[in-house]
């Protein structure tokens, strides 16, 4: 025969049940409790690029919310890969997160047969963070005044013309121009962009597509000329500067977005509290500062919106590569 439980023990056990509910799946303490050590944020690009000078804005207001110490760690190289492989092994405890844009998340697996992580399997997406344009920027002292000139000497003189990248928008952008206008161009690749507009400025190549957060402030110190902008509408800050599109090569656009990810298996409890963290930081005066200096705009999501947002824009970056004639390396 079962034993029949006394009344008492019943509610003790229901009593022992609940409570093993509320520790055991980690619901409240976990998520209350985080951070309680540094965070580190994983750039895929150099110190001075768009996504260092908005990971550190960033970086700061969740320092001033938690006051945990948020790192960021550049590892730049290998188109965004190094990073992304590096947070992909990480430990899924939210310490350890990548902050990046569509390079690694969108393009790469077009660009690229292989790559050394999987873009939506070893990640939890947190918030999609902000997006902007580019510029397409030549050396001040160099003949080229327009975006007519630019392409005139292209046809005149195929693959002498040379462009550089730091990133796969970049490089798309570059690539595109290439095959709506028809010419030839030489790609020089670099490890991010601030290294390659080094060698614009110092006339070792002959322009680039730049991100706006690198580029105008070169363009506003009289160091390089913009010729356009990839985008389908003027950027404010710029506005003398014709679109791409304007300037003769009908249906041009590139344009870029910022997002953080944490690697596969962190507790939803922990990406929702990151979540609520990075986006309020993208209202920061930091982050405010860094949307206006640089032409870019807050984007934020839920992270269902940005594994959404994601999927869509793999999307559409294989198709703006595939017109861009790009074989996968």
């Amino acid at each position: 025969m079962k034993p029949v439980i006394p009344r008492p023990h019943r509610r003790q056990r229901l009593l022992s049940w609940t409570l093993a509910i509320l520790t055991g799946v980690g619901l409240a303490p976990a998520a209350q409790a985080f951070p309680d050590k540094p965070i580190t944020l994983v750039l895929p690009f150099a110190a001075g690029s768009a996504t260092d000078q908005f990971a550190r804005a960033v970086a700061k207001s969740i320092t001033d919310e938690t006051r945990q110490p948020v790192l960021v760690d550049n590892k730049a190289g290998a188109s965004g890969m190094l990073a992304a492989q590096a947070v992909a092994r990480a430990a899924a405890d939210g310490y350890t997160l990548l902050f990046t844009t569509n390079t690694t998340h969108a393009a790469n697996q077009h660009l690229y047969k292989k790559l050394p992580y999987d873009p939506v399997k070893d990640f939890a997406p947190i918030t999609a963070l902000g997006k902007g344009g580019q510029v397409l920027v030549v050396n001040a002292a160099s003949p080229l005044l327009t975006l007519a000139d630019l392409i005139a000497r292209a046809r005149r003189e195929p693959g002498k013309l040379s462009f550089g990248s730091g990133s796969s928008s970049s490089r798309v952008a570059g690539e595109l121009l290439q095959q709506l206008t028809g010419t030839q161009l030489l790609h020089v690749p670099y490890k991010s962009t601030p290294l390659a507009l080094t060698d614009l400025l110092g006339g070792q190549i002959d322009f680039m597509v730049a991100d706006t957060a690198t580029g105008v402030p070169q363009v506003r110190a009289g160091k390089l000329r913009a010729l356009g902008v990839s985008t389908l509408k003027r950027v404010p800050l710029l506005p003398e500067v014709p679109t791409i599109d304007e300037a003769g090569v009908k249906g041009y656009e590139v344009t870029y977005w910022f997002a953080a990810y944490a690697p596969a298996g962190t507790p939803a409890a922990v990406v929702q509290r990151l979540n609520g963290l990075m986006i309020a930081a993208t209202r920061s005066a930091e982050a405010r500062q860094f949307f206006e200096a640089s032409g870019a705009e807050p984007f934020t999501s839920s992270p269902d919106g940005l594994a959404q947002f994601q999927a869509s824009q793999t999307q559409a970056w294989g198709r703006i590569i595939k017109a861009a004639g790009i074989e996968p390396e």
